[in-house]
């Protein structure tokens, strides 16, 4: 049984080891790791519709079975850009089965429930959700 990634399990402790009162702020600061989607990369990728906001995602299984995440979201929507910014920076260079091997409820874990809305919550759940539905999809 494979574990989730090293790196999303640090942020995911460093979460939830982090007072409440800081941890919006904590979380705001990933809004800035995604990086803008070159044209055209639009194409091809799936729409959440949970999401408050026009978010859209694709994750794509390299030969070397491991995942590139691509992200597409509005920076008038800084909760949902953090969300993603947590699962680029905690997924990347991650194998396939690393990423299936993510909780479902990893912002529960990170005690983000308690720091904003369940809608938001549901919103990145449903994020991280179809990102594994894709990888399971290309791993057939």
């Amino acid at each position: 049984m494979s574990a989730m990634p090293a790196r999303l399990a640090e942020i995911v402790d460093e979460f939830a080891a982090a007072p409440r009162d800081v941890v919006l702020e904590m979380l705001l600061e990933y809004a800035d790791v995604i990086p803008p989607l070159p044209p055209g990369e639009r194409e091809g990728m799936e729409q959440v519709p949970e999401c408050q906001t026009a978010f859209f995602l694709r994750a794509r299984v390299t030969p070397e079975k491991t995942v590139e995440t691509a992200f597409d979201c509005p920076p008038e929507a800084p909760t949902t850009r953090a969300f993603a910014g947590i699962l680029a920076e905690g997924l990347a260079g991650a194998s396939a089965d690393e990423v299936l091997a993510v909780p479902d409820d990893l912002y529960q874990r990170m005690g983000l429930a308690q720091a904003i809305s369940p809608l938001r919550v549901r919103g990145g759940t449903a994020i991280l959700a179809r990102l594994k539905r894709q990888v399971r999809e290309q791993l057939g």
